[in-house]
């Protein structure tokens, strides 16, 4: 056993419940979808594809741009915490299940007839 993982296991047990609504996951989230929805703003700004630049300014309102950007930045955020949740859990129920295994009588006996 690693004492991270030790360090990791007494953390998760006193906070998983207070990390499935973490706020700084969230945010992270939040941040990587406005990151991307800028992308999307700066690449039809800069004129980069003339002919996408003219099908967007043509057919496409700002307000629902900027509301879709908001959308896929919430979705990601969400997506995001919850999946940071769910590998968090997996490692303390890794580290769980070896600390079972180490713990049954069936390894100790194991143990002293291979040496």
């Amino acid at each position: 056993m690693q004492m991270d993982d030790d360090v990791f296991f007494a953390f998760w047990q006193e906070n998983s419940e207070k990390e499935k609504s973490s706020r700084k996951a969230f945010m992270l989230g939040l941040s990587s979808g406005f990151a991307i929805g800028g992308t999307v703003i700066a690449v039809i700004l800069s004129g980069w594809y003339q002919r996408a630049t003219m099908e967007a300014n043509s057919k496409m309102s700002a307000f629902v741009l900027f509301m879709a950007i908001l959308g896929i930045s919430i979705f990601i955020a969400f997506m995001y915490r919850k999946f940071k949740w769910e590998m968090n859990d997996q490692r303390y129920q890794e580290i769980l299940a070896k600390k079972r295994k180490l713990n049954t009588p069936d390894a100790a006996i194991n143990n002293s007839s291979a040496s």
